[in-house]
């Protein structure tokens, strides 16, 4: 493939991004985000739609999320998302699998287009976690995920691997398998944050927090925070 034909290519992707983008944040009523009843609005118009055709809408989800974590968005918003609309299990299973795939995705484009800029931006870095994968890719790039990515942002992480030359299969089932219990709990504070929407009557900062459905996931976040710590300081610490 000529030069010339990667630069039109690789400039179609960043136009088809940043349109995305747009699209997506001007569907936003700005001027309602401080009324709560435009929330409640949604999750009631979004029950009803999600009801009507639960397969066609999981399929819907599945494209949106690649396309969005290909397009470099961030992984929070689609795993409270897929927790709103799927609940906390169907959630956490459909968000696993596509944003596995859109990180796949993502990967194969940035290795296409990108790799000597993301060899330039990010090798020295991590110049010395790079020595570390290539022990054992697909064991570390699971812990990787496990931990959060090293509070590396997400679209970053989806692009790391492209410094060693990780294999895509080992890409897909580390990252599927890494994403899990953080997906779940983000997931299951989703699916909270949809009761307290069709529940409550006006908001309320301390009886969001102190329900049920929010603070027991928020507790297994932490908990999940503090191990993750240890396992950092066990396997990536010493390639400092």
């Amino acid at each position: 493939m000529s030069k010339n034909l990667k630069i039109f290519l690789g400039a179609s992707y960043l136009l088809i991004l940043f349109s995305f983008l747009y699209f997506i944040f001007t569907a936003i009523e700005i001027n309602r985000l401080n009324d709560f009843t435009y929330y409640k609005e949604i999750q009631s118009n979004l029950d009803a739609f999600i009801s009507a055709n639960l397969i066609t809408n999981l399929i819907y989800f599945f494209l949106f999320a690649i396309i969005w974590v290909a397009l470099l968005g961030f992984g929070s918003p689609i795993l409270i998302i897929s927790g709103l609309l799927f609940g906390q299990f169907l959630g956490t299973l459909i968000s696993v699998i596509s944003i596995s795939v859109g990180a796949v995705v993502l990967y194969s484009i940035g290795n296409f287009f990108f790799r000597d800029l993301v060899k330039l931006i990010l090798k020295n870095r991590f110049e010395n976690y790079i020595k570390l994968f290539q022990k054992n890719e697909f064991f570390y790039f699971f812990i990787y995920r496990f931990i959060g990515g090293l509070g590396v942002p997400f679209g970053l992480q989806n692009l790391i691997p492209i410094l060693f030359g990780m294999k895509k299969i080992n890409y897909f089932f580390s990252s599927l398998l890494g994403f899990i219990p953080g997906f779940f709990i983000i997931n299951t504070i989703g699916a909270g944050l949809n009761s307290y929407l069709e529940q409550a009557e006006e908001f309320s900062t301390i009886d969001l927090i102190l329900t049920k459905e929010i603070y027991l996931p928020i507790l297994m976040f932490s908990i999940l925070m503090i191990l993750s710590f240890f396992i950092k300081k066990k396997f990536f610490n010493n390639a400092n």
